[in-house]
């Protein structure tokens, strides 16, 4: 059964201000036993997010229809300094790219680990489908803020 998103309670409250910042919640996670309360596993969730960062680096295997990239100049700055909001489906076109197969939590580590070095390590960034060019340091804020929604969902059981 599918789970309305935009509905659920019991989320952890993220803000994150870099890329360390993500990569130290997910290694903190990875010291306990986590408890997804979303629709994806918690290998789903860092499958998910890693699959946006190798796309911001490698280009992505679509675009958005122009009226969006067009939308999308007015809301930038939204996107990059205010919390997404749970809920949203992504139009088909994406979602075929976007959305994760099942993946165990250590498969998913293991990519995230790997994206997270390469985004540390190499400068340039690829356009993005919805939101155009995007510097690195304004890459880095929407991956940010799709973290924080996303990881928002795995809540670390208490001992």
């Amino acid at each position: 059964m599918t789970v309305n998103t935009a509905k659920l309670t019991g989320r952890r409250t993220l803000k994150f201000s870099s890329l360390d910042d993500i990569i130290a919640d997910v290694e903190k996670l990875n010291q306990s036993k986590i408890r997804a309360i979303g629709n994806w596993s918690p290998g789903q969730v860092l499958e998910h997010v890693t699959i946006v960062m190798d796309y911001c680096l490698d280009g992505t295997p679509f675009t958005s229809p122009w009226y969006v990239r067009v939308l999308s100049f007015f809301f930038k700055k939204r996107f990059l300094t205010k919390p997404m909001p749970a809920g949203f489906a992504l139009p088909d076109h994406a979602a075929k790219h976007l959305l994760p197969k099942e993946t165990s939590w250590e498969d998913g580590l293991a990519r995230f680990r790997k994206a997270m070095d390469r985004m540390k390590t190499i400068a340039e960034r690829k356009r993005s489908p919805f939101l155009g060019d995007l510097t690195r340091e304004e890459w880095d804020m929407l991956h940010c803020r799709h973290c924080e929604l996303h990881l928002s969902f795995l809540v670390p059981e208490q001992a």
